[in-house]
Parts: structure tokens; C-alpha cells; sequence
């Protein structure tokens, strides 16, 4: 089976989709054959996969993950389920496919109100093509509704991503204890890989007093490496390319020294 990380955070606006997305983007880089699986409503990942237009064509043509989860209106009239091979936007970068979202999954919570063990459809789903891949990203929502529980069911690590404010940080222990619950309570073990600081501006006091707090309160788990804002990670979304593929150097090798950081907490050779 592969390393499959969930990138979660409570809070939006803080590089969740950036990170998944390039990190996807490093392991491919190495060799590693990657499924990147975008599960927030907002359709970033996507996005920066492929263009506004390639994703309704494929939407329509092939699905998303609404399909997979078996979102109201992403079923066929007999309630035949789609392959998620079929579904799978291959080589969205060098040995990275992409799971794309759909912008109804906002709407998802009410959807599948009553639908049994609806945390794990997308494990369930995914069964027979997982074993395909090294290693597996989801992106998801800043929130813990369904498809970040079912990001969480099928993931064997999860990463926090935490802009250096105050309210960012503030949530980050209250983050932790919510996963380990919810792993307690579908007795599925969800190891943290660790907390990396990422969208990091000028510097300031309040940053460095939230900096100092999350690495008192959390020691060895925040990372060493960590992200700094640049312009150059929008530019590489709205090309649909990774920031490996720019010619923004420092960017490219803060996004490395992260993903290799995660790879060594995961237990991934590179």
C-alpha cells in the first residue's frame, strides 16, 4: 500500500493546496508514482493541475471525485458506479495523476446526511487502484466535514500547514485532538507527520511570538524547513505547473527541502 498524507488544516489561507500540490509534484519528480486527490469544494488543486476549460470537459466526459463519493447528481439513473481509473486525469505532471474535485461537493454534508459509512466511500472506492501508486496527497477543505474524513480514512499520515499568526495557530492543537478521535472512533490509525510554516511575510513581532509558540508547544513535530511567501507559487497555479517547472530557484528549493523533510518523517526513500 502506499504513504497516503492528507494535508489538513481548520483554517483556509494557510499553503494546504500549494503544499499538496507540490509536494505531488517532488515525489513524481524522484520517481515516485504519485496520485494527487483534490477533495476541496473550492477546486484549487485542480485548477493548478489543469485549466478552468480541460476540467469541465473531463468533469463531463470521465467525472471527479463527487462520482466517486456518490454525490447527489454524480450517479447514473441505475446507480452504476464509474472506475476510478476512468476517472483519473493521468501524467497531470511527471509520474503525477490527478483525482479532480467538483465545486458540488460544498453542498456534500447535506447530501449524504444519512448515507451509511459515508467517511469511507472514497477508501472503499479506491481499493483496487491504490496499490498502482507510491504515494498518495490529498488536498482538503479547512474543515473536518466529509471529505476531509474520508481523506483522513483512507490516509496513513496527515500534515499541518500553518501560516505564523496568531488565529492559525490557535487551532492547531484542537486540530490534533480531533483526528485522533475521529481515528479512535473508525479504528483507523492516522499518524502526524508534522506542522510546517508556510506563507511566512515580511518579518514582525506577532509572527515571531506565533512561531515560538507553536515550536514550544509542539517541539520536534514542526518542521525545520519551512515556506516563505512568494509570488512565483501563485504564477505556477495559474499555469498549471509546479513550482519545479519555474525559474524561481528559491521557491523550488523551499518546496524540496519540505517534501524531503515530509518524505523522512513518512518513512519514504528519495
Amino acid at each position: 500500500m502506499p504513504v497516503v498524507i492528507s494535508c489538513v488544516n481548520l483554517k483556509g489561507g494557510v499553503g494546504k493546496t500549494a503544499i499538496s500540490v507540490n509536494t505531488a509534484a517532488f515525489f513524481g519528480k524522484k520517481g515516485k508514482k504519485t496520485l494527487l486527490i483534490d477533495l476541496d469544494p473550492q477546486t484549487n488543486a485542480t485548477f493548478s493541475c489543469m485549466s478552468v476549460t480541460d476540467w469541465q470537459k473531463h468533469s463531463r466526459e470521465h467525472g471527479t471525485v463527487a462520482n466517486l463519493l456518490e454525490l447527489r447528481g454524480h450517479t447514473s439513473a441505475d446507480g452504476e458506479s464509474l472506475d476510478p481509473k476512468d476517472i483519473i486525469k493521468k501524467n497531470a505532471f511527471r509520474n503525477v495523476d490527478l483525482l479532480p474535485s467538483h465545486l458540488d461537493l460544498v453542498t456534500i454534508d447535506l447530501d449524504m446526511g444519512g448515507v451509511t459509512a459515508r467517511e469511507t466511500k472514497l477508501k472503499r472506492a479506491l481499493a483496487g487502484v491504490l496499490t498502482d501508486y507510491d504515494v498518495v496527497v490529498c488536498d482538503c477543505p479547512p474543515n473536518l466535514t466529509i471529505p476531509t474524513q474520508n481523506a483522513l480514512a483512507l490516509s496513513s499520515h496527515y500534515l499541518v500547514p500553518v501560516s505564523p499568526d496568531y488565529l492559525s495557530v490557535l487551532g492547531v492543537a484542537l486540530l490534533v485532538g480531533r483526528i485522533a478521535k475521529f481515528g479512535t472512533d473508525i479504528q483507523h490509525d492516522i499518524l502526524q507527520a508534522g506542522i510546517v510554516l508556510s506563507r511566512i511575510g515580511r518579518p514582525a513581532v506577532h509572527r515571531s511570538e506565533a512561531v515560538a509558540s507553536l515550536r514550544s508547544q509542539f517541539g520536534a513535530s514542526v518542521f525545520t524547513s519551512q515556506i516563505n511567501e512568494r509570488v512565483a507559487v501563485s504564477e505556477a497555479a495559474q499555469s498549471q505547473k509546479s513550482i519545479f517547472q519555474l525559474a524561481d530557484r528559491p521557491a523550488a528549493n523551499e518546496f524540496e527541502a519540505v517534501a524531503s523533510e515530509l518524505a523522512g518523517k513518512v518513512g519514504l526513500v528519495i
